[in-house]
């Protein structure tokens, strides 16, 4: 079992920022971690919470993409850290998220994305997969706190 965990879809699809699982992020409740990821790159709290209100992920990340020009300035050095914690809010609020990840073992996590190779390892399978290393991080941190 040391093949890696693909999770853009199929089994693993839970970890995917898409998946229909809800997270609470600051007093306020969001369909999908991606609404909370979209709806943090600004300040604006009426931008914020029209991506909150949308209906989908995917409208979450086109409506905030036509806000593009009002990110906020610090965007490119904050959103690793603000996806880390929302992924550890996701795992705290759903312990069905939160099985699965320690179930994954030491098991490389690749987002298998064909178009992201930020988040994904891209198009050429040599992409960054910044989501899969954070996953990892936040895996290593949950099953430390368990041990303890």
């Amino acid at each position: 079992m040391n093949e890696p965990i693909l999770f853009y879809e199929h089994e693993y699809y839970f970890l995917s920022n898409f998946s229909a699982f809800a997270v609470l992020w600051k007093g306020k409740l969001y369909m999908t971690s991606e609404h909370v990821y979209q709806a943090e790159k600004f300040e604006d709290e009426n931008i914020k919470e029209e991506i909150k209100n949308t209906r989908s992920a995917h409208d979450s990340k086109k409506l905030a993409s036509e806000y593009k020009d009002k990110y906020r300035k610090d965007w490119d050095d904050v959103k690793l850290g603000i996806m880390k914690e929302i992924l550890c809010e996701k795992v705290n609020q759903h312990p069905y998220v939160k099985k699965k990840l320690l179930e994954s073992g030491e098991r490389l996590l690749v987002e298998d994305s064909w178009r992201d190779d930020f988040w994904g390892w891209g198009p050429n399978k040599d992409g960054a997969n910044h989501l899969g290393k954070l996953w990892m991080e936040v895996r290593k941190e949950f099953k430390d706190a368990e041990e303890k």
